[in-house]
């Protein structure tokens, strides 16, 4: 079976970081989790870009974990693979974009855990989504265990992880896991241009000082942030003389 692959295109303010694995199932291994770095790196480097979306092609998003190359991990091997996923899903929530997953079929291990990085994840009716690493005698290994904690809460967090069992989108919409549900691929492109219609007001760099904020905890030094760049001057002056915004144009 072929090597997934992970492919990043930029059309104007939209990213896309696509997998894609010819005659196979999409599945995360140390090879194709550098190339979601480079994916990522170029997301950030690129400019104008207000959402960058990850989506996937064929039966899946990510079907889990290359277990064959787990198989022959010793514990230094295991620790460095989780430290550098940690690192490529940081660098992912970290960019200054809207993020969303479009979830089309399972996401599974570390599909999950690419998720969860995400400011928002859609998914069709027929998606089931989950962390089934308990299952091996493993634990998610890229931030799965914290960011399942943060935003579902202990009580789901633990279900979903010591459950080890997948859930229906139905359910993960339920719980916080997903934050929309559409009944097919179809209801995917729609989805989204309305979220980016929902999010077109907020100031690109602005978008990017809260997310900041979000993760890091330093409000007050991201609001300072926001008086070095032109985009607050913009912003204030638009507010003082009743017009919109440059960003909302359009």
């Amino acid at each position: 079976m072929s090597e997934t692959d992970v492919k990043l295109t930029v059309d104007g303010s939209m990213a896309t970081i696509l997998f894609s694995t010819e005659g196979g199932l999409n599945v995360m291994s140390t090879s194709v989790l550098e190339k979601l770095a480079t994916a990522v790196d170029g997301a950030a480097r690129a400019k104008d870009v207000r959402m960058t979306v990850l989506r996937a092609e064929g039966k899946v998003f990510i079907a889990g974990a290359n277990i064959k190359e787990m198989a022959g991990f010793d514990a230094d091997a295991a620790h460095k693979m989780s430290i550098r996923g940690n690192e490529v899903m940081d660098a992912l929530a970290a960019l200054p974009s809207i993020t969303v997953a479009v979830l089309h079929g399972a996401a599974l291990g570390g599909g999950c855990e690419i998720s969860l990085a995400c400011d928002f994840r859609i998914a069709t009716e027929a998606v089931k989504i989950g962390l089934p690493e308990t299952s091996l005698g493993l634990i998610p290994g890229w931030g799965g265990t914290q960011r399942s904690l943060r935003l579902l809460g202990p009580t789901w967090a633990r279900r979903l992880v010591w459950g080890a069992a997948p859930i229906s989108a139905a359910q993960a919409k339920d719980i916080g896991l997903v934050d929309e549900v559409v009944a097919d691929a179809a209801g995917l492109n729609a989805a989204i241009d309305d979220l980016r219609r929902q999010l077109g007001r907020g100031g690109p760099q602005a978008i990017a000082a809260a997310k900041r904020a979000f993760l890091t905890g330093d409000e007050p030094g991201a609001f300072r942030d926001c008086f070095t760049s032109d985009e607050s001057g913009e912003g204030i002056a638009a507010f003082v003389e009743k017009r919109k915004a440059r960003w909302m144009e359009g």
